[in-house]
This record gives structure tokens, C-alpha cells and sequence, in this order.
């Protein structure tokens, strides 16, 4: 039982989210930060060998032959006096949707960069989330260990791509072979020596010192070079604000190597001391929609530090544990004080749960958690009672703001080989559609379901599942359909369109209408035809 109050157990979290382009070494920094954060267990994940080398957060079987991450994963761990929550997104494009929906959940974000080709695709797209959702960034260039590009060039990129202001707090003394270590800006001045692998060594970096006590770690004029390249880069870049971070304007830059356990210590420190603890969110007070004489909905503020128990489910994960075909819907608390057992209802259907078994998170591994926080994120075990988008709370008329679907980009039938599987083959379908793996359309004509994604591994994924864990052998067909859209408007409207276009309409698994086009001409030439009904290309839930 916590000492503290509500306000002080919620300053002392840190939920935060890592963000990158694929291949920039994104879960290899989360296993090293757990590892720095003193999370026992994620070192013999990093110090491992052959087969059981992977990443903590990854469990999928088809993330392990991959060496990908394609599902959100949250791991918890308490360092030097404070709570981290960390939220590992998937890299792969594939899989935004789930990117999206986690960094709903997180305060901050970690961008990674790889040293050598700075700002990618992806990073660009997952920045722009952050954005829209003024979350801070702390930036990370990693693989310094390897030839990098001009330190400089790299911050420039982030100004002009990104509109940030960098402000390095390190500065690297060369990359690659030539590596030497990092140099603080200002402050202290302190040298970070970096020391490779040797038959003398394992590899571990000495502590850092005072920069003018450093020679031993340079040669010829190296450290000369690295003072006047401190006093450009002192010039030329402000320094960290810690408001100006905090309003999304100035993102804070270090250095490191992942691979190499290097600058990992400078960056969860940072995470520690910058990073903002839990928000104010924005909600709705409303009851239930079938409840009778319900007052008009009310626009409210939810402080950390409220009493009552208040949050939202961001995903939902089944079978991590195959033994127990478990279904855990990730929840992401805003206030009050949970313990375990306590009863929470669902703001949007009005069931009410009790909570006996939550879980606390470290990757595959979990525990049951006694109490949480704002801030923390906990896994409540379900039986298909709660979806992604549902807020909780102890009174179950918090509605906090809905977790959008985005129309998908691809279409495709799905039939299971074994025809005396179909019904099957419905509830599995059904029951990855709601953890949001893809999405689900059922035509109001024939028999055949269609599955909608956004890029082709995410049906790999769903083939893979499908069978190992629902041992269901399915094959997907190209669909005759390019576009799905949700439609809206006044019933007699929508009847009017849908009457004409029966063959075409589909129902999503919340029975939502949704039109599914042949061709994105089809679309806008549908809209021109019937202006009274409205075509979204994202839905709310929530």
C-alpha cells in the first residue's frame, strides 16, 4: 500500500513510447534500456545466444523467425525512484494502425534514428502523429558504433523536416571505428568514453569523466577538434529548454549505440528527469446510451490526481499465453488509486467488471498487479466484454475521446480450406478484427467475409495466427473491391443509397454500414451521386 498521495504517485511516472522507421534498431534499444533500468530479467534476453536471442517484447511466433515486431507491447519497470511504462510500437508500416493507437496511451515519445540515414518514411509518419496528439519527443541517434553521417547534417535534417529546434545534449567524438565517445554540451563537460570489444574486455565503457582528463581516450589532435567542435555546436544550437520540449518545439538529441550499450544510462536518465508525468485528459461525462432520462453528455477535465478510477483500453491482445488462451485488454489509467478486485464499469455498454486478475506487464512475462496508478498500463483479462476504444471508470460515465479505425488498403476474401470450419473461422476472425490485427467486413450479399489491412504483412500475420492458434488452414483471394468507406447521413438517405447499391454494402463488426468500392473513381463518383450521405475514411469507437 502506497505512502504516497494520488498526485505524488502520479508525478512519478513515465509512460512513454518508442517510435522508428524499421531497422533502426528500435527493439534492440528497448531490451537495453530495460536491461539499464535494472529490469533483471530482460539481461539474459540481451546476453543470450543463438535461439533464445530475441527481443523481450517480441513474442509472436512470426516475430521470432523475423526478428520483426509487429505488436504493441508494454513493459513496466521501477528505476531510481520512479515508474516506467514502456510502450514498444511496431516498426513495420504495416501495422501504423496499432502504432497509432499506442501512442494514444504514451506522454512521450522516443524517436530513434539510425546514425547513417537519419529521418526515413516511417519516422516522418509516426512524427506526425506525435504532433497531432502534442506529444514531446526525446530523440535518439543510434548505431553510432557504424559509419554515420555528419552530426550536424543530421541535426539540420531534423530542423527542416521536422520544424523542431534540436538541442544536442551530447556530442559524438567521431563513429565507426574511429568512435571515441560522447562529449557533453555545456554543463558539466564531461567525456563518455566508448571502448570496444576485446579479449581484455567485455565490452563495458568506463564512467564518464571530466573532458580535459580524457586524453588517454583520443589521439593526435582529436581532442583539440572536439573543443572547437563543441564551440560551434554551443553556438549554433539552442540550449534545452525543458517548456519549449514539453510544447512539442525543442526535442533534446542524444547519441548511442544500442547494440553496444552505449549512451543508454544518458537516455534513460533523460527519460527520468524530462519526460512530463501523466496529463490532464480531456473527456465526456455521459451515461450509457440505453439508459433512460440520462442527462445531457458534459465536456470535463480528468486530473491525474482524482479519486475515482478512470482510463481507456488502447488494445487488445489474445493468446500470448497459447497455454491459457487468454484475452487482455491493455488498459491505460488517467486517475485514481486501483486495487486489485475493485469493480469498473464500461462507460458504453454499462456492464460492470471486477478486476480479480490484472496484470502487470513485462513483455510475455506478467504478474498480477495489487495497485496502479495514473499513468500505468494494466492488462484486464476478458472474455470479449471489452474492445478497443472502451473507457472504464468506477461510476461508468467517463467517456474519454474514441480510438479511430482508418479505411484499410487492401481487400481480400478469406476462406478456410476445411469447409467444415467455417463457423470457426467466423469467431476467429471476429476475434482479431476487435484486437484490431485487421479489420473485418461482412457483405449483405454472399457468404464470403472480407478482410481489410493496410499492407500485406498484415495478413501474413493473420494466416499465422489463424493457425497456431486457432488451427485454421485459410487461404486469401483478391476481392473485387479497392476501397472501403463507412457511410453516414439520415436513415432515409441511407436507405435510398443502399438500396441501389446492395451488391456493394457491408456491415464492419460493430454492424456499422460500409461501402466497398471497385475503385477510388467509384468513391468520389458514388459522393457526387449522393451528396446527402457521407463517405470517412476513419471511424470512432469510444
Amino acid at each position: 500500500m502506497s505512502k504516497l498521495t494520488l498526485a505524488q504517485e502520479a508525478d512519478r511516472r513515465r509512460t512513454f513510447a518508442i517510435i522508428a522507421h524499421p531497422d533502426a534498431g528500435k527493439t534492440t534499444l528497448t531490451e537495453h534500456i530495460l536491461l539499464a533500468g535494472g529490469a533483471v530479467r530482460a539481461a539474459g534476453a540481451v546476453k543470450a545466444r543463438g535461439e533464445n536471442r530475441r527481443a523481450r517484447s517480441d513474442w509472436m511466433k512470426i516475430e521470432k523467425e523475423r526478428g520483426i515486431s509487429v505488436t504493441a507491447s508494454v513493459m513496466t519497470f521501477e528505476h531510481d525512484g520512479k515508474m516506467f511504462n514502456l510502450l514498444d510500437t511496431p516498426g513495420h508500416e504495416d501495422f501504423s494502425e496499432d502504432t497509432y493507437r499506442t501512442l494514444t496511451a504514451a506522454d512521450c515519445a522516443i524517436m530513434v534514428l539510425d546514425a547513417a540515414k537519419g529521418i526515413e518514411p516511417q519516422t516522418l509518419k509516426l512524427f506526425e502523429v506525435c504532433r497531432l496528439r502534442d506529444i514531446p519527443i526525446i530523440t535518439f541517434i543510434n548505431k553510432l558504433d557504424r559509419e554515420a553521417q555528419d552530426p550536424m547534417a543530421l541535426l539540420d535534417e531534423i530542423a527542416s523536416r521536422l520544424q523542431l529546434d534540436p538541442s544536442p545534449i551530447w556530442w559524438p567524438a567521431e563513429s565507426g571505428n574511429r568512435l571515441r565517445g560522447l562529449a557533453e554540451v555545456g554543463g558539466q563537460g564531461r567525456f563518455q568514453p566508448y571502448t570496444r570489444k576485446t579479449a581484455d574486455n567485455d565490452g563495458e565503457h568506463p564512467a564518464p569523466l571530466p573532458f580535459d582528463q580524457a586524453a588517454d581516450f583520443f589521439q593526435g589532435t582529436e581532442q583539440a577538434d572536439m573543443v572547437d567542435a563543441l564551440e560551434l555546436v554551443e553556438a549554433g544550437y539552442k540550449p534545452f529548454d525543458h517548456q519549449a520540449f514539453l510544447e512539442g518545439h525543442m526535442t533534446p538529441v542524444l547519441w548511442g549505440s544500442a547494440l553496444r550499450h552505449f549512451g543508454i544510462e544518458e537516455l534513460l536518465k533523460a527519460i527520468g528527469e524530462w519526460a512530463p508525468p501523466p496529463k490532464t485528459m480531456k473527456a465526456r461525462k455521459e451515461a450509457p446510451p440505453e439508459t433512460r432520462n440520462a442527462p445531457a453528455p458534459e465536456d470535463i477535465t480528468v486530473e491525474p490526481s482524482k479519486d475515482e478510477v478512470t482510463g481507456f483500453v488502447f488494445k487488445v491482445q489474445a493468446n500470448m499465453d497459447p497455454n491459457h488462451r487468454d484475452r487482455i485488454a491493455m488498459f491505460r489509467m488517467a486517475s485514481g488509486s486501483f486495487k486489485r478486485g475493485m469493480k469498473l464499469k464500461v462507460q458504453n455498454t454499462g456492464k460492470q467488471l471486477s478486476v480479480n486478475a490484472p496484470i502487470m506487464f513485462f513483455a510475455s512475462d506478467r504478474e498480477l498487479a495489487e495497485e496502479a496508478y495514473a499513468g500505468d498500463v494494466i492488462g484486464i483479462p476478458n472474455h470479449g466484454v471489452l474492445r478497443v476504444g472502451d473507457s472504464l471508470s468506477e461510476s461508468g460515465l467517463v467517456r474519454f475521446a474514441g480510438l479511430p479505425n482508418f479505411a484499410p488498403e487492401i481487400l481480400q476474401r478469406v476462406r478456410v480450406k476445411d469447409p467444415l470450419k467455417a463457423k470457426h473461422l467466423q469467431k476467429a476472425l471476429v476475434g482479431l478484427a476487435e484486437e484490431g490485427v485487421t479489420q473485418l467486413f461482412r457483405p449483405e450479399l454472399g457468404a464470403d467475409f472480407i478482410v481489410g489491412a493496410v499492407g500485406q504483412l498484415q495478413f501474413e500475420v493473420m494466416a499465422d495466427r489463424l493457425g497456431e492458434e486457432y488451427g485454421l488452414d485459410v487461404m486469401f483471394e483478391p476481392s473485387p473491391y479497392a476501397e472501403a468507406r463507412w457511410v453516414s447521413g439520415a436513415k432515409a438517405d441511407l436507405e435510398d443509397f443502399a438500396g441501389k447499391y446492395r451488391p456493394q454494402m457491408a456491415a464492419d463488426i460493430d454492424q456499422n454500414p460500409v461501402f466497398l468500392a471497385k475503385s477510388s473513381w467509384e468513391t468520389g463518383y458514388v459522393a457526387e451521386r449522393f451528396p446527402k450521405v457521407a463517405f470517412s475514411k476513419t471511424k470512432e469507437r469510444g
